[in-house]
């Protein structure tokens, strides 16, 4: 764990999981790699940057990406998110473009998600480490354990919460949540591979509000 900043609420939580092999392991990788020269994203100052943007007590909604953005700058640690400066990526530009379909409103200048993440949604990526130009590389490094154990936490010990799954890998986390509790909301995923088959359309945005207002909580600026 000494290799990443995490704040408190999440860190003691999430002690035991530092302590387990399949996290030395992967610490363990990281750092052979980047001994080999190799450029692994985001910094290790952002790694957990959607959990230190979102505290555990203040989520209130959870949207699931897979590895972080394998170009050089995009990645900083939440899903979907890219610093202020730099191109919206195609999945981004859809999800703007359901979010303006659905609430009438403006298509954003900047792909800094930060402002929903203080709002306490929590861009959590899968897989929070990729190594630069290679899709994928850190999949099998045991990050997949890490973060389904945030969502069986969030699920287990809070309630009221909505989960936004956007394709069939996020799909598979509903296992999970307990859905007696939160709202879980499916679709396709915002790609433009496959953003027609069932994202457009989907009204998550909206009905996301709609659940935090009839549960007494504020609606998310989006």
């Amino acid at each position: 764990m000494d290799d990443f900043l995490l704040e408190d609420s999440w860190s003691e939580r999430l002690q035991n999981e530092f302590s387990k092999t399949y996290f030395k392991n992967l610490q363990l990788k990281l750092r052979q790699e980047k001994a080999s020269g190799a450029s692994i994203l985001p910094d290790n100052n952002l790694v957990f940057n959607a959990l230190n943007s979102c505290f555990f007590e203040n989520v209130r909604v959870i949207i699931l990406g897979q590895d972080p953005y394998h170009n050089l700058g995009q990645a900083h640690g939440l899903s979907f998110s890219v610093p202020d400066g730099l191109a919206i990526p195609p999945s981004l530009r859809n999800i703007f473009k359901e979010i303006q379909s659905d609430l009438k409103s403006t298509i954003p200048a900047s792909g800094n998600l930060q402002y929903w993440a203080e709002q306490g949604v929590l861009l959590l990526n899968t897989i929070l480490t990729v190594s630069a130009n290679e899709p994928g590389s850190h999949r099998n490094y045991g990050w997949a354990n890490f973060t389904d154990q945030i969502i069986h936490m969030l699920s287990t010990e809070r309630s009221g919460l909505v989960f936004l799954l956007w394709g069939n890998f996020a799909h598979k986390k509903a296992a999970l949540i307990d859905q007696g509790k939160h709202l879980v909301l499916k679709a396709a995923h915002p790609s433009p591979l496959s953003a027609y088959k069932g994202f457009f359309g989907c009204k998550h945005f909206s009905k996301t509000n709609a659940y935090l207002s009839k549960n007494g909580q504020k609606a998310i600026r989006w």
